[in-house]
C-alpha cells in the first residue's frame, strides 16, 4: 500500500499547463538531455580546420547546452582545380517491328556506328556515309533497366547521400525511349523508382520524424525540436492534406509493379549519426514556363480568368495553373519560387507524389508517338541531414550543420522536326518552343566546350533558357552531371539521330569541377548506438499487486499427513482469517484513499477546468488577433500580386526599351564605324594631295631653276657671240687693205677636207682663239650617255663630252637608276649629204611603281658645213687669175660672211660648230 501511494504521489505536482511535465525532469523542454556528457573529439582530416586539435582532446560539455563548432563556410570553387568530364552514355532501344530498316549499330562497348539509310544522299564519290561516336559507356537492346542503373545512377544516389549533388539527363529525338528509361514500365521500373529505394533502403532506419525539417521558401532548411515537430504531426493529421501522402494507404495498382524492385541495392558507409529527410518536388517546363505539378490550384479572385478565346470564363471553378519564377538564394543557386516539396518516408510514398504529378504532365498524340511529352520535367530529390548531440538521442538545433543535397532527374522533352509530327495549331508552337530550349542548351555547351579549349572567357547564354537558367550551377561546379543519349535505330529518324549524335559529342567534351566534400560537424562518431546500450533494459520495478501479495502473512502448510490431524486445518483457517481481515482493513484504507484521492482528482480538475477556461479566453484573443492578420496577410497578398503583375509588366516594358536601347546604340556604333572609316579615307586623300603637291611643288622649282639658268646661260652665250663679231669686225675694219688673195677652187677645198681649223685671225697680233671642250649645263650631275651601236665615228676636231657620264649602246634600267640625266646621241643624214648629229637629253624620274622615266627637255644638233658648199653670186664674181684660181675674199662684208658663228643656248664655246656662210653679195 504503500508502494501505491509512492506511485501516485509525484502526480500532485503537476504543472498547470506545461506539456513538459510528461518527460523526465531530466530532459529540457525539447527532449535534450541535461546531464554532463563528454565528448571525444574524432581524428580530424588534416584538411579539416579542427585538425588543430588534438586527438585526444577531451572537452566537456555544459549541462544547459550543447554547442558545436561551426560549420566553416565553404567558397565555391575552392576545389576546382580538379575537374570530370561530363558523363555521356548512349542507349539503343529496340525497333518496334523487325523488318525495319536498322541505321545504328553497336560496334563496341564504347562505340556506335552510323549508317546512312537507302534513298538518302549519296557523298560525292558514291559510296554511303558511315559514321563513328564514342561514348563513356554504349548499352544496346538487350540492355535491363538494372544494368543502366548500376553504371549511370548508382554513383549519383551514393554522392546524395554523402551531401554532394546530382543531374541526369535524358536526351533525344520523339519516340527514342527517354520517358521508358526515366519512369519505366510495369514489372521494369526505371531509374527514378530504383534511385528511391536505394535511397530509403540506405537511410531507412535513420530518418528523422515527420516535419523536424521543415521547408522555407528560401531554398533552405528549417530544424524543429520534437515537440513542435509533434504538434504539427497532430495539427496536420486533424486536417488531412492531400499533398502529403500517408504511409498507411494502400499502393495504388496502377504503378506497383513500377516500384516493385526485386533487386536490393543499397549505399554504403552511411553516417549512422545524422537523421535524414526527404523531400520531393515535381515541376514542368512548358513553352520556356515553369510549373508546379504538385500544386493544388486554388480559386484566385484578384485576376480575371480568361479562356482560349481572349473571352472571361464564366465558370470559376478552374483555374490554369500559374508559371513560377526562378530565384537565386544566398548562394547563388537557383531555384523555383513556391514550389511545392512534400516530406516522404518511403519509396511508395515517393512514387505516389511523382504518379499525382504526373498526370499533369502535358502529353499529345502526334504523327510519331501516341504519348509525345509535350515539356521537360523536372523530378527533385532533395535529402536533408543533420548530426545527432552529443547523447545520440535528439537531431542538434544548430541550422548552420544541415547539409542539403539534391538529385534532379531531367526528361527532356524530344526534339521533332514539323514536317514528320505534322504538327499544327498549339502543337506546333510547342515543337517550336522545345527546339529552341534543347538549341539553347546545345549552344551553351559549345561555349562551355570553346571557353575551356581556347581560354576564352565568353557569356554563356544560360538566360536564353528556362532549361539552362535553372541548372547553370551544375555546370558551375555544384555536383555531377550525367547524360543518357536516346536513339531510335530506325532509318527515318538517321537525320534527328545524327543531331543528337553530334551534341553529345560536344557535351562530353565540357569540363565541371568536382563538388567539396561536407565538412565534419566534429562529435564524437558512434553515438547513437553507444548512448543505446549504455540505457540498457527498462521494466525492472515490481508490480504493485506483487507488493501487496507480499504484504499479507504466509500461509501454513496444508499438507494433512493423519486422518485425525486436528491442527492443519484449524492453522490454515486462523491464517485465512487474519489474511481476510487484513483484506478488509486494507479495502478500507483503500476506500479512504480512493475518498482522498477523489477529492484532489476533483481539486486537480477544477483547477484544470480553471486553467482551460482561462487558456481558451486567452485562445479566443489570439484567434482573433490570428484573424486579423490573415486579413491583414490576404491584402497583403492581392497587393503583392497586382504588385508582381505590375512588374511584370514593368519587366516586358524594360525588356522592350532594353531592345530599342540595343539597337540604337548598335546604329550609333555602325555609324562611329562609317564616320571613321571616312575620317580615315579623308586624312589619307589629305596625305596623298599633300605628296603630290609637294613632289609638283619640287619639280617645277627645280624645272624653273632650270629654265632661268638655261636663260641666263643663254644671254651669256649671246653676249659672247655679238662681242666676238664686234671684236672680227673691228679686226677685218682695222686690217690695211692688201691685195686681194686668189680665192682657192673647189677641188682645193675638197682636198683639205679632211683638215679645218679655225679662220685666220685677220689682225697679226691678235690672240688665238682657244679650243674647249663642250661643256653640259648640268655638270655637276651623271649623266647615262646613249650612243647607239650603229653611229659612226666623225672625224672632227670637236666632239661633245660629258663628265661622270655612263656610256651604254642600250638603255637600261640598272644605268637609269645611278644617274639624274640621259643624253641620246642620234645620227642622220641631211639634205645636203651630210652627217648632222643631235644630242637629244632629258631628266629621269623614279615611278611610284619603283622604276625610272625619262622626260625629254632639249635637243641640241651638231651639223659639219664646208665653207665653200655655198653658191658664189654671180653679180660680183672677181675676175680669174692666170693660175686658174680665184681671187681671195678682200672686203668686208665677204669676209664677215664667213665669220664663225653659234647657236643661241648653246653650252659649248666657239669654234665648234661652223655653220655660218659667206653673205651674199647684193646684186
Amino acid at each position: 500500500m504503500r508502494r501505491a501511494r509512492a506511485l501516485l504521489a509525484p502526480q500532485r505536482r503537476f504543472p498547470d499547463s506545461s506539456s513538459a511535465a510528461l518527460e523526465p525532469p531530466t530532459r529540457g523542454p525539447c527532449g535534450r538531455s541535461l546531464r554532463p556528457a563528454v565528448l571525444v573529439n574524432p581524428r580530424p582530416s588534416p584538411a579539416s580546420p579542427r585538425a588543430r586539435l588534438g586527438s585526444s582532446e577531451l572537452t566537456t560539455m555544459k549541462p544547459a547546452r550543447t554547442k558545436t563548432p561551426r560549420k566553416p563556410p565553404v567558397k565555391k570553387g575552392s576545389q576546382t582545380s580538379l575537374k570530370d568530364p561530363v558523363g555521356v552514355y548512349c542507349r539503343v532501344r529496340p525497333l518496334s517491328l523487325p523488318e525495319q530498316e536498322c541505321c545504328i549499330e553497336v560496334i563496341n562497348s564504347t562505340t556506335v556506328q552510323l549508317h546512312t539509310p537507302e534513298g538518302n544522299r549519296l557523298n560525292r564519290n558514291g559510296d554511303y556515309k558511315e559514321t563513328q561516336y564514342s561514348f563513356k559507356q554504349v548499352f544496346g537492346t538487350h540492355t535491363t533497366q538494372k544494368e543502366l542503373f548500376d553504371v549511370v545512377a548508382n554513383p549519383l544516389v551514393d554522392d546524395l547521400i554523402h551531401g554532394k549533388n546530382g543531374l541526369l539527363f535524358t536526351y533525344g529525338v520523339t519516340g527514342s525511349g527517354k520517358t521508358h528509361t526515366m519512369t519505366g514500365s510495369p514489372g521494369e521500373g526505371g531509374l527514378l523508382p530504383r534511385c528511391l529505394d536505394m535511397l530509403f533502403n540506405s537511410i531507412g532506419s535513420f530518418q528523422a520524424k515527420r516535419y523536424v525539417f521543415k521547408s522555407n521558401d528560401r531554398n533552405s532548411m528549417d530544424i524543429q525540436c520534437e515537440v513542435d515537430a509533434l504538434l504539427e504531426r497532430q495539427k496536420r493529421e486533424a486536417t488531412p492534406n492531400p499533398k502529403t501522402p500517408s504511409s498507411k494507404r494502400q499502393v495504388d495498382p496502377e504503378f506497383a509493379d513500377m516500384i516493385n524492385v526485386q533487386e536490393f541495392c543499397k549505399a554504403e558507409e552511411v553516417d549512422e549519426d545524422s537523421v535524414y529527410g526527404v523531400f520531393v518536388s515535381y515541376i514542368e517546363i512548358y513553352n520556356n514556363y515553369i510549373y508546379d505539378l504538385l500544386e493544388e490550384v486554388p480559386f484566385d479572385p484578384i485576376k480575371p480568368k480568361w479562356n482560349s478565346c481572349s473571352t472571361p470564363m464564366r465558370n470559376t471553378d478552374f483555374v490554369p495553373p500559374q508559371s513560377k519564377l526562378l530565384r537565386e538564394d544566398k548562394n547563388h543557386n537557383m531555384y523555383v519560387a513556391g514550389c511545392t516539396e512534400v516530406e516522404v518516408k518511403s519509396t511508395e510514398e515517393a512514387f505516389e507524389v511523382f504518379w499525382r504529378g504526373q498526370k499533369k504532365r502535358r502529353i499529345a498524340n502526334t504523327h510519331l508517338n501516341h504519348e509525345s511529352s509535350r515539356s521537360h520535367s523536372v523530378f527533385n530529390i532533395k535529402l536533408v541531414q543533420a548530426p545527432l548531440d552529443a547523447d545520440g538521442d535528439n537531431v542538434l538545433q544548430e541550422k548552420e550543420q544541415i547539409t542539403i543535397s539534391q538529385l534532379s532527374l531531367v526528361d527532356l522533352a524530344g526534339s521533332e522536326r514539323t514536317n514528320r509530327t505534322k504538327a499544327e495549331g498549339n502543337r506546333l508552337r510547342e515543337a517550336g518552343n522545345i527546339n529552341q530550349s534543347l538549341m539553347t542548351l546545345r549552344t551553351c555547351m559549345e561555349v562551355l566546350r570553346e571557353n575551356q579549349t581556347y581560354g576564352t572567357n565568353k557569356m554563356v547564354p544560360y538566360r536564353d533558357s528556362k532549361l539552362t537558367h535553372l541548372f547553370k550551377n551544375y555546370f558551375d561546379g555544384e555536383g555531377k552531371v550525367r547524360l543518357i543519349v536516346c536513339v531510335n535505330p530506325k532509318a527515318e529518324d538517321y537525320e534527328e539521330s545524327l543531331q543528337v549524335m553530334r551534341f553529345a559529342e560536344v557535351t562530353q567534351e565540357v569540363e565541371v569541377a568536382r563538388p567539396t566534400d561536407k565538412a565534419i560537424c566534429g562529435l564524437t562518431p558512434g553515438r547513437r548506438y553507444r548512448n543505446q546500450a549504455r540505457a540498457g533494459p527498462v521494466g525492472d520495478e515490481p508490480l504493485v499487486s506483487e507488493v501487496v501479495l507480499q504484504s499479507f502473512p504466509p500461509l501454513p502448510s496444508c499438507e494433512l499427513l493423519d486422518v485425525n490431524d486436528e491442527q492443519t486445518l484449524p492453522r490454515l483457517i486462523e491464517a485465512l482469517e487474519r489474511r481476510h481481515h487484513l483484506r478488509q482493513m486494507m479495502i478500507e484504507e483503500f476506500n479512504r484513499q480512493s475518498i482522498t484521492f477523489k477529492a484532489l482528482l476533483q481539486e486537480f480538475d477544477n483547477a484544470v477546468l480553471n486553467k482551460e477556461n482561462y487558456i481558451q479566453g486567452k485562445l479566443n484573443e489570439k484567434e482573433k488577433v490570428i484573424s486579423g492578420q490573415k486579413l491583414e496577410i490576404e491584402r497583403l497578398e492581392k497587393k503583392n500580386k497586382t504588385l508582381e503583375y505590375k512588374v511584370e509588366i514593368l519587366e516586358k516594358t524594360a525588356t522592350i526599351y532594353e531592345e530599342d536601347k540595343r539597337n540604337l546604340q548598335q546604329e550609333l556604333e555602325t555609324q562611329n564605324e562609317k564616320l571613321q572609316r571616312q575620317f580615315s579615307d579623308k586624312r589619307r586623300l589629305e596625305a596623298r594631295l599633300q605628296g603630290m603637291v609637294t613632289e609638283t611643288t619640287m619639280k617645277w622649282e627645280k624645272e624653273c631653276e632650270r629654265r632661268v639658268a638655261a636663260k641666263q646661260l643663254e644671254m651669256q652665250n649671246k653676249l659672247w657671240v655679238k662681242d666676238e663679231k664686234l671684236k672680227q669686225l673691228k679686226a677685218i675694219v682695222t686690217e690695211p687693205k692688201t691685195e686681194k688673195p686668189e680665192r682657192p677652187s673647189r677641188e682645193r677645198d675638197r682636198e683639205k677636207v679632211t683638215q679645218r681649223s679655225v679662220s685666220p685671225s685677220p689682225i697679226p697680233n691678235a690672240p688665238p682663239i682657244r679650243l674647249r671642250h663642250r661643256r653640259s649645263r648640268s655638270a655637276g650631275d651623271r649623266w647615262v650617255d646613249h650612243k647607239p651601236a650603229t653611229n659612226l665615228q666623225t672625224e672632227t676636231v670637236m666632239q661633245p663630252h660629258v663628265p661622270r657620264a655612263i656610256t651604254v649602246s642600250v638603255a637600261n634600267e640598272k644605268a637609269l637608276a645611278k644617274c639624274e640625266k640621259y643624253m641620246l646621241t642620234h645620227q642622220e643624214l641631211a639634205s645636203d649629204g651630210e652627217i648632222e648629229t643631235k644630242l637629244i637629253k632629258g631628266d629621269v624620274y623614279k615611278t611610284r611603281g619603283g622604276g625610272q622615266s625619262v622626260q625629254f627637255t632639249e635637243i641640241e644638233t651638231l651639223k659639219q658645213e664646208s665653207p665653200t658648199s655655198r653658191k658664189r653670186r654671180s653679180s660680183t664674181v672677181a675676175p680669174a687669175q692666170p693660175d686658174g684660181t680665184e681671187s681671195e675674199w678682200t672686203d668686208v662684208e665677204t669676209r664677215c660672211s664667213v665669220a664663225v658663228e653659234m647657236r643661241a643656248g648653246s653650252q659649248l664655246g666657239p669654234g665648234y660648230q661652223h655653220h655660218a656662210q659667206p653673205k651674199r653679195k647684193k646684186p
